[in-house]
């Protein structure tokens, strides 16, 4: 028996006495990765969902979803946002962390283009305003998602604790939009 995978997460193909059978296989998890340019002024965090990115910009773009999945009980959690989805549009959103207490951060967007990238500043606690832009690639069965957050200014501990958060932010993002998974149902 001949068993090969073409590409990790998509199908299994088995040739079993001369016959190609083709068994589905589930789709993995795969953590988001995250780095930190030399320079400590840009975070990159880049991983797959295996759902569409229209789903997905729909997630990152709706309120009224944004406001279910982005946080985790306890640690950190956005009780409000709004979001004026258009080229000069402002968003923000509200709510407390543990760390940090009540905490705002808001924007302006730059650049819409679903479902495949959406920019806008950043501006909350650090004293630099700075950038975030989203970038969704169709793949088989999924997603590729590259978030990139510039403007740290060369600030080491902003830049370090922005990835970490990012790295949360993309896990709930993807553990929302392929099982359903809220800050509620998180444990």
């Amino acid at each position: 028996m001949e068993a090969r995978a073409s590409r990790p997460c998509q199908n299994l193909r088995i040739r079993a006495r001369g016959r190609k059978v083709i068994r589905s296989m589930a789709t993995m998890s795969i953590a988001p990765t995250s780095h930190i340019t030399t320079d400590n002024d840009v975070v990159i965090s880049k991983f797959f969902i295996a759902a569409p990115r229209e789903r997905i910009f729909q997630a990152i773009t709706d309120p009224k979803q944004a406001v279910r999945w982005w946080g985790q009980s306890g640690k950190y959690r956005l009780s409000e946002f709004q979001m004026d989805v258009r080229v000069g549009g402002k968003w923000s959103c509200s709510g407390s962390s543990a760390n940090m207490g009540n905490i705002t951060v808001e924007g302006e967007f730059l650049e819409i283009d679903p479902p495949r990238r959406l920019a806008y500043t950043w501006t909350s606690w650090m004293p630099v305003s700075t950038k975030v832009v989203w970038e969704l690639e169709a793949q088989a069965n999924g997603t590729m998602l590259k978030l990139t957050h510039t403007g740290f200014a060369g600030d080491a501990d902003q830049a370090k604790n922005h990835s970490l958060g990012w790295s949360s932010v993309l896990g709930w993002l993807q553990a929302f939009v392929e099982k359903g998974e809220t800050i509620d149902t998180r444990s």
